[in-house]
């Protein structure tokens, strides 16, 4: 099956609310405007997630305004421990009220409560994240600073739409592979990430989704024999017809892959998450084991309504990747995340 490379630009909506051209592209091509969204302010979802790790820990970040339920989460993984620790700070019908800025590559989030404040800003070169959150783990505060700098020259940009709402869309941009620094307080521990072994990546996601939908996202980065590999692969969230969010990076370049299978032990509703996976593609490009060391479970449900099922594993990825040029790179020990969520909301 093609995939359909962007080539517009200007607005993502057309005057009806609907996406004006459903495909991929490695940098943002579209300008994100709530205004011209078609369906009603609070089925609006924005939302930034940003994900750091070396080979010890991960620190994951989410700040959300999804219409009606404002979202701001931290979790911190310990891989040596195999554990965790999600925390998360609900915020009321927020409608937009939060912040969130309508450009992945400017615009700064500024926000805080009692509890929590967030501090994402664009500093020249990078950017520089602050978080606080009291009560992260019974008395314990968490305080994170990070920079995340050398950007790379491309990232995944996928703008989707659901067959079943013409109103529907995802504007999404993942960026893989930054080179990180800083560190972070969890009580009396404190974790410092070196620029030579730690990245990090951004999930940054504009739009409107219907109300129950599964989706398969996985995201790996490191460093392999010098070089720095990222993955980005994806399946399950609306019509990916035109185009699947699936790629490699090295060194910050991209190379587009087709269809992907993660090749989850067990069948839907039964997955056995701590066996290995096998994950594919359907070019052949793809051939990798994922050993999963954890499973970051995190189930929302509210009187059968508002309902979120997570799991988020993290492993190690060993395998062989083929570049756009029939290069061949075997990775091994690569760590990264794999996640398998269903949400209606």
């Amino acid at each position: 099956m093609g995939e359909h490379r962007i080539v517009g630009s200007g607005r993502l909506l057309d005057e009806s609310g609907r996406l004006r051209e459903p495909g991929w592209a490695t940098r943002p091509p579209f300008e994100y405007r709530r205004d011209d969204i078609a369906a009603p302010i609070w089925r609006i979802k924005d939302w930034d997630y940003y994900l750091v790790n070396d080979d010890e820990v991960a620190i994951a970040l989410t700040f959300g305004d999804l219409g009606y339920l404002g979202i701001v989460s931290a979790s911190v993984v310990n891989f040596a421990e195999h554990s965790y620790k999600t925390t998360t700070e609900t915020v009321p019908v927020p409608l937009g009220t939060m912040g969130l800025p309508a450009d992945s590559r400017s615009g700064d989030i500024v926000w805080e409560n009692r509890r929590c404040r967030v501090s994402w800003r664009h500093v020249p070169g990078g950017r520089r994240l602050s978080f606080f959150m009291s009560g992260f783990d019974g008395d314990d505060e968490l305080d994170v600073e990070l920079l995340l700098d050398e950007e790379p020259r491309d990232s995944m940009v996928i703008c989707t739409p659901w067959q079943d709402d013409p109103t529907a869309f995802y504007y999404n941009r993942k960026i893989v592979g930054m080179r990180a620094r800083g560190g972070f307080r969890r009580g009396a521990a404190f974790h410092e990430f070196s620029p030579e072994s730690s990245f990090g990546l951004l999930d940054w996601g504009r739009g409107v989704w219907t109300y129950d939908n599964t989706w398969y996202w996985a995201a790996a980065q490191g460093r392999q024999a010098g070089h720095v590999i990222g993955l980005n692969l994806g399946y399950g969230f609306g019509d990916t017809t035109a185009a699947s969010e699936n790629m490699i990076f090295v060194d910050g370049i991209a190379h587009k892959l087709g269809r992907v299978d993660f090749g989850i032990p067990g069948e839907p509703g039964h997955y056995r998450y701590l066996e290995t996976w096998h994950m594919t593609d359907d070019a052949g490009r793809l051939d990798l084991t994922f050993k999963p060391l954890l499973d970051r479970r995190d189930d929302t449900d509210i009187a059968g309504v508002l309902v979120s099922i997570q799991h988020q594993v993290f492993g190690t990825l060993d395998g062989t990747l083929v570049l756009d040029d029939g290069t061949a790179l075997t990775i091994g020990g690569l760590r990264g995340a794999a996640e398998h969520i269903h949400n209606k909301y």
